[in-house]
């Protein structure tokens, strides 16, 4: 009996200690998954404040910029109707397409700063500004012609005489502001990929209050009409380029500004490249075709430019989150940091797609009163809202693609890229539209067959080019080796520098 008693205690003493171990096991699990999260917590803090260190200020300077446009042609709309669908066409078409143009060539500057600033080849980010100061400089005069010969370019797509000899006249006098962007594209894209985004911020303010100012002065006070709204714009441009070259040349980036230099001009061919195939990863023309092809639309005109003014003002933050996701993965990838690249990419999707939800759920929400902001009148604000289920999937789907964009700029997938875009654009999208739009008038009834089929075009836009331009970047994205791209950066970093911080010429690996 004592021997079974003893065995029972032995067993029960062991039964105990069993527990305890599974018990401290248990805990252990617990206190390591509490830190992993602590530290997944901090990690995800520590990138958040980096890429709103970017996509804050660049919100607000982007915003302010489009502002300045909405502006000069509020003024302007006060001078008659035929103004100001002048001050729209010339701005919005003839300007659009080239700033789109030209706002992608600057791209390239995110993935050779920001790969370089990432990899401390500090004295790089200078000369590669001037390469694209001078690349886009000479393309401005290539695009030329696109103002000089306005005029019977938009009476050949359909535009009235009236408003087209209008608008040729207007696009003459914003030749300036063009020449303004291909130095304003390169000081912003510098100055962002060394986080110094406050900066545009401030100068952006400036150019806006510019802008009131000299639209008010030049159409109300000097009378001077559509040519003042147009030496307007292109005052407030030019603002934004003298703040932040006075900030740069005067003692603001020290590492990364020292003068001009002649090594400027060597690699311009392989940086004209570089630069040609960003400027087809945005999609800028691509929406600049839908304005063109809605100004035969003459009775959904109030409708479409209520719509589009609504998603240009929402754009500007994906265009932010666009920019700040091609500095962070830029500057990790050129320090060689792979995972934190990656992790870069999936708080900016991840926080840009909430940032959409939320606008699309207030849309669908507040769908009725939209078109308050612009007008009284019951058939547009009956025809926006019947529009409103397209604009908010519209909004959702820029909160992804964008940011997807600004993945391949940071990591330098321009090229392949450009191939998906004008597959995705120009052979499905953009043919869909049409069909959907002109031939079969697809679309929300409105109140007319104008309305109608242009929904058809822009829906079929969206859901047969972006939609399936997002599903490709998501693929090629989720299946990217980023220790791969890492090391394709450093390679990338030593074949385009040719000199280190101090400015001594090194040999490139």
């Amino acid at each position: 009996m004592g021997s079974l008693k003893g065995e029972k205690e032995d067993g029960k003493h062991v039964t105990e200690a069993l527990l305890r171990r599974e018990d401290a096991i248990i805990d252990a699990e617990e206190k390591d998954e509490r830190e992993e999260e602590e530290r997944f917590g901090k990690k995800l803090w520590v990138e958040t404040k980096k890429l709103w260190i970017i996509v804050g200020p660049s919100i607000f300077s982007r915003l302010a910029s489009f502002t300045m446009n909405v502006v000069t042609q509020a003024f302007a709309g006060h001078l008659g109707e035929v103004e100001l669908a002048a001050i729209s066409i010339a701005n919005t078409v003839i300007v659009g397409f080239n700033f789109g143009l030209l706002l992608g060539m600057a791209s390239a500057l995110e993935t050779l700063c920001g790969q370089a600033f990432g990899a401390k080849r500090y004295h790089m980010l200078g000369i590669y500004m001037q390469r694209s100061w001078i690349v886009l400089f000479l393309c401005c005069f290539l695009l030329l012609p696109v103002y000089v010969f306005a005029t019977p370019l938009l009476k050949l797509v359909g535009q009235p005489d009236d408003v087209a000899e209008w608008s040729g006249v207007v696009a003459m006098w914003l030749i300036p502001l063009h020449f303004s962007f291909a130095f304003q594209f390169p000081l912003q894209r510098f100055l962002q990929c060394q986080l110094k985004t406050a900066v545009i911020a401030w100068v952006s303010l400036l150019g806006l209050v510019v802008n009131v100012f000299t639209s008010w002065l030049f159409i109300y006070v000097w009378d001077f009409g559509l040519y003042g709204a147009a030496i307007s714009l292109d005052i407030s441009w030019w603002v934004l380029v003298l703040g932040m070259y006075a900030y740069t040349a005067y003692g603001g980036c020290p590492l990364t500004w020292t003068g001009f230099s002649l090594e400027a001009f060597s690699g311009l061919w392989e940086f004209l490249k570089l630069s040609s195939a960003s400027g087809l990863i945005l999609e800028n023309w691509y929406y600049r075709i839908l304005v063109l092809m809605t100004g035969q639309l003459e009775n959904a005109t109030i409708a479409v430019d209520a719509f589009m003014t609504i998603n240009g003002w929402e754009m500007m933050i994906p265009l932010a989150f666009f920019a700040g996701t091609g500095v962070r993965v830029a500057n990790e990838l050129g320090a060689g940091k792979g995972k934190a690249a990656k992790f870069a990419t999936q708080v900016s999707v991840a926080q840009s797609t909430v940032i959409g939800l939320i606008f699309c759920v207030l849309i669908m929400i507040f769908h009725d009163y939209l078109a308050y902001i612009f007008t009284t009148s019951s058939s547009v604000l009956h025809a926006v809202d019947n529009m409103s289920f397209l604009l908010a999937f519209t909004i959702l789907l820029n909160s992804i693609q964008p940011i997807l964009s600004g993945v391949a700029v940071g990591s330098g997938w321009q090229a392949y890229v450009a191939y998906i875009n004008l597959g995705c654009y120009y052979l499905i999208g953009l043919p869909l539209g049409i069909i959907m739009g002109w031939v079969f008038k697809t679309g929300v009834a409105m109140s007319n067959d104008d309305g109608c089929a242009w929904q058809g075009i822009w829906g079929g836009m969206i859901f047969g080019g972006t939609a399936i331009q997002t599903l490709i970047l998501i693929i090629v994205t989720a299946r990217c080796d980023w220790e791969k791209e890492a090391e394709k950066a450093y390679f990338r970093v030593n074949h385009w520098s040719k000199s280190n911080s101090n400015g001594q010429l090194e040999t490139s690996n």
